[in-house]
């Protein structure tokens, strides 16, 4: 077993030289001296925490269709996810989530299973967001609800996990997939 390596000394910061606030983030520009006394100008970004869900029924992992995403300027397949408001934890957002994204109903979640704990961190050099996991174990009859025909179906099988991770471009969702996938084929 590997050892932590020494701590290294603690980063101090000058100043807050700009802040500008938004509902979905807050932009943040410090400086900061580093461990070798070196001044820098960071720039990062503070957010809320999100939750991602793999909805899983009979064997097939169902995402809801395609969204815009701004920042790449195109539509993406994505697992259900979205913010954790203050205040609240993680995996009681995950019904409202599968409501919104799947029009799930909160009680065909049979088993609602953590991927993580205590979240991970999304990017911890620029934002202190977290990126919580989990999986929905949902009621077997959701697959012949009205709603199934526009959920995208991936079994969970290892032909059906490389067709989906072909299709995945979201960093955070492809880590979550493996990580259940790892955890689910040992």
């Amino acid at each position: 077993m590997m050892s932590d390596p020494a701590p290294r000394p603690v980063w101090e910061r000058r100043d807050r030289f700009f802040e500008l606030q938004s509902p979905w983030l807050t932009l943040i520009g410090e400086h900061w001296r580093d461990d070798r006394h070196q001044w820098l100008e960071y720039w990062r970004v503070e957010k809320a925490d999100s939750a991602i869900v793999l909805p899983l029924c009979q064997d097939q992992l169902l995402l809801p269709p395609p969204s815009y995403r701004p920042g790449l300027g195109q539509c993406t397949l994505d697992f259900p996810g979205g913010r954790v408001p203050a205040g609240q934890s993680p995996a009681a957002v995950i019904p409202a989530i599968l409501q919104r994204e799947l029009q799930i109903p909160p009680d065909s979640i049979q088993q609602l299973v953590p991927l993580n704990t205590t979240g991970w961190a999304v990017n911890s050099s620029f934002s202190n967001q977290r990126l919580y996991g989990f999986v929905a174990h949902l009621d077997a009859t959701l697959l012949t609800a009205e709603s199934a025909p526009n959920w995208h179906r991936y079994t969970t099988t290892p032909a059906g996990i490389r067709d989906l991770l072909a299709v995945l471009t979201c960093l955070q969702c492809r880590a979550l997939l493996l990580e259940w996938w790892l955890g689910h084929s040992l």
